[in-house]
């Protein structure tokens, strides 16, 4: 089971703190750093001192770390034209030595594109698999060759298809909880899907879905890497998940019962009935980007047992 931190710095970081947070994942023994790809705070805090921009977070983490993957949960579609994106992807890839995943997905929040003058198309999924195809499709075009797409939302004409990632190729994650159009969408573009925030059953059944899809395809449904996004408060007793919880808002019955909280016996136990059906990789939500201990006892407590 691959342990990965996963950062919302939305709700109020610097590049400093996360830069501090991505050598502590490195230097733990974890597998990768992912951030969110939000330009607004959610709840009730303050989100200072403001937004980072996904993608030049992780073009700085790329010359400042050697080992961790790095990637977005999910990038949104809604935010960058297919074209640059792809160009962007590639250039962080070769500035990480070829260690960057995608995770790409159809932008949902609405409130964060009023706020920034961001267009919010209606139909959004049908221009996710536009996107999808043409990142994927601009990589994949052959040096000397050009690519073209002639879609209903994006044209491509004489394309040169560069630069082209370090890696021969970038992972790409789609995710969600769509009962059709998001498996079939995994099945064709995607090397990992990850469901975000799910019960153990609602995980089974998406999986399953997922399998499915992959196999009608023709790919086989053990193509694909299956994961998890769960937001993780570990303490040594229950006074340290308490003061956790706390800190991040939330009541320790309620992380119990939708995340990963509690003792690090309770935390492994429910990471292995995730394993059980299916689950390879977690994503761990980390909310509170200050608390480096919290990290520390996952690595020492948690990963330990898992590896």
């Amino acid at each position: 089971m691959d342990l990965r931190i996963f950062t919302e710095p939305q709700q109020g970081a610097t590049y400093d703190t996360l830069l501090t947070v991505a050598k502590a994942t490195e230097d733990l023994g974890f597998d990768a750093f992912f951030r969110s790809d939000h330009y607004l705070r959610m709840g009730g805090v303050d989100g200072l001192p403001g937004p980072t921009d996904a993608w030049i977070t992780l073009a700085g983490l790329a010359r400042e770390t050697k080992r961790i993957r790095l990637g977005t949960l999910m990038t949104a579609g809604t935010f960058r034209l297919p074209g640059v994106l792809a160009i962007q992807v590639a250039q962080v890839d070769q500035m990480s030595g070829g260690r960057v995943e995608l995770g790409l997905g159809a932008g949902w929040f609405e409130e964060e594109h009023r706020a920034y003058g961001i267009p919010f198309p209606k139909e959004k999924f049908a221009r996710l698999e536009e996107q999808l195809a043409i990142v994927t499709g601009l990589w994949a075009t052959e040096l000397g060759k050009t690519f073209d797409f002639h879609g209903t939302y994006y044209d491509l004409t004489d394309s040169p298809a560069l630069p082209k990632p370090a890696q021969k190729r970038i992972p790409v994650l789609v995710g969600g909880h769509g009962a059709t159009r998001t498996p079939r969408l995994a099945a064709e573009f995607a090397d990992e899907f990850n469901i975000p925030f799910a019960s153990l059953e609602d995980s089974e059944r998406q999986f399953g879905r997922v399998r499915a899809a992959a196999e009608e395809a023709g790919r086989g449904a053990d193509a694909l890497t299956y994961s998890n996004a769960l937001v993780v408060c570990v303490g040594r007793d229950d006074r340290e998940v308490a003061r956790r919880a706390a800190a991040i808002g939330r009541e320790v019955d309620e992380l119990k019962a939708n995340g990963l909280a509690g003792s690090p016996a309770e935390v492994v136990d429910k990471i292995g009935r995730y394993a059980a059906i299916g689950s390879q990789r977690i994503y761990l939500q980390i909310l509170d980007l200050d608390d480096l201990d919290h990290l520390e006892l996952i690595s020492a407590e948690v990963q330990s047992q898992l590896s």
